[in-house]
């Protein structure tokens, strides 16, 4: 699914960052497995690119503070119509802004916070910068998911702060949650119970487009990055899970029709 940059519907995932501390080779290798290219973004929280596909803008990638030992993470940042009204509603409702609301210079206004669980996301308030400009094609962004131990007691944080609806996930994970705006699906909750890793507990799962899987696994290893879970069938496609030299994982999807 192609879709040109446009206003989203608050709650709506627009865009993932990854901060970094060598932002030189984190270029090379995922311009390397997603052909990305790269130009300069905002500097309010120092340096940052913007990574874009035939021009069109996917991702970012920033320095980290050579102080912060923060986990290297794609992180999702969902629509928000005022960055700090909803800033306001996370912690009213037991979540915790770490980052913001601030302005990124003219592209707009952004925070990251946490869920009550401590996954971590981002909000953002479009003015220039109106998020991804394309979804769904081999090297963008095609689904996010938040990783968690059970599903209820946190969707009900994202369902107050965002007003979606759920609505259960027939799969072979049981306990499984679409988030909808529109009753349209714009993420979905996975509980995993005890197989939630103890050294990352809850987070979000950033998936990437790709032609072929197990070509793409192949060539995360050959540029210096790792396999987490090995390519298998999923509920829309072939998925595996990766990792950066960083240590950053997403998920790489071959999405199938449906």
């Amino acid at each position: 699914m192609t879709e040109a940059a446009a206003r989203r519907v608050p709650g709506t995932p627009c865009w993932v960052s990854l901060m970094v501390h060598d932002m030189a080779a984190t270029q090379d290798f995922y311009g390397a497995l997603f052909g990305w290219e790269f130009r300069p973004g905002p500097q309010q929280l120092g340096p940052y690119v913007r990574a874009l596909l035939g021009g069109a803008e996917v991702a970012g990638i920033g320095q980290l503070p050579p102080d912060r030992q923060l986990p290297i993470a794609w992180t999702p940042y969902l629509a928000a119509e005022d960055v700090d009204v909803t800033a306001e509603s996370v912690r009213h409702c037991g979540g915790t802004v770490g980052v913001g609301p601030l302005d990124a210079g003219e592209a707009g206004r952004m925070a990251i916070a946490s869920d009550p669980v401590g996954a971590v996301f981002g909000l953002w308030q479009a003015a220039s910068h109106l998020g991804m400009a394309v979804t769904g094609v081999p090297g963008s962004v095609v689904w996010n998911e938040l990783v968690t131990r059970e599903t209820a007691s946190v969707a009900k944080f994202y369902q107050a702060v965002f007003g979606y609806t759920e609505e259960a996930v027939v799969s072979a994970d049981f306990d499984h949650l679409a988030l909808c705006l529109a009753d349209r699906p714009v993420a979905s909750v996975q509980g995993v119970g005890h197989a939630l890793p103890r050294d990352r507990g809850s987070h979000w799962m950033t998936y990437f487009e790709t032609g072929d899987v197990d070509e793409a696994v192949e060539r995360v290893a050959d540029l210096g990055g790792h396999v987490v879970r090995p390519p298998r069938e999923g509920s829309h496609g072939r998925v595996a899970t990766v990792a950066d030299p960083e240590g950053a994982r997403f998920a790489l999807v071959a999405s199938r029709e449906d």
